[in-house]
């Protein structure tokens, strides 16, 4: 799977720790930054990476900044982009099971490495449920971009 991958300076090291994992786990990185520890603004990486996913040139997505607050935000603006800001198992399990969610957003000040790949290797490694119920509820969600992203 080709993952794309983002952060701001807040996120840099896991960032970097968490490519290293993506990898090891068999998968394609492209990284759209930051790559150093200069201040910089978060929208411009998350944005990219979110294109990325929204074209179909990534399959899936992975934003970090100190909360993954800022970068689950600016990733939910792209659409097409179904974002989740995680910080435990059980949400990145269930965002994928039931949100078939395209991105996840966490922050390197609320995730350690440990947590980090373990929130990693739910995402990856879930598959959307399907069923009428949460196709109908994806509509929803796709007829509300249709409406207001313009």
């Amino acid at each position: 799977m080709k993952i794309a991958v983002a952060c701001d300076h807040g996120g840099l090291n896991l960032k970097k720790a968490m490519i290293a994992y993506v990898e090891k786990l068999g998968h394609e990185v492209k990284d759209f930054g930051t790559h150093d520890n200069a201040s910089c603004d978060y929208p411009d990486f998350a944005c990219a990476a979110a294109e990325a996913v929204a074209s179909g040139e990534c399959e899936r997505g992975i934003v970090v900044c100190s909360s993954g607050i800022g970068v689950s935000i600016v990733a939910n603006k792209v659409p097409g982009v179904r974002c989740a800001h995680c910080h435990d198992l059980y949400c990145a399990k269930y965002t994928r099971l039931h949100n078939d969610a395209n991105m996840i957003a966490f922050g390197e000040k609320v995730v350690g490495e440990g947590m980090m790949q373990e929130l990693v290797s739910m995402f990856l490694n879930t598959e959307y449920e399907g069923g009428e119920r949460h196709d109908r509820r994806i509509a929803k969600i796709k007829a509300i971009e249709e409406k207001y992203c313009k």
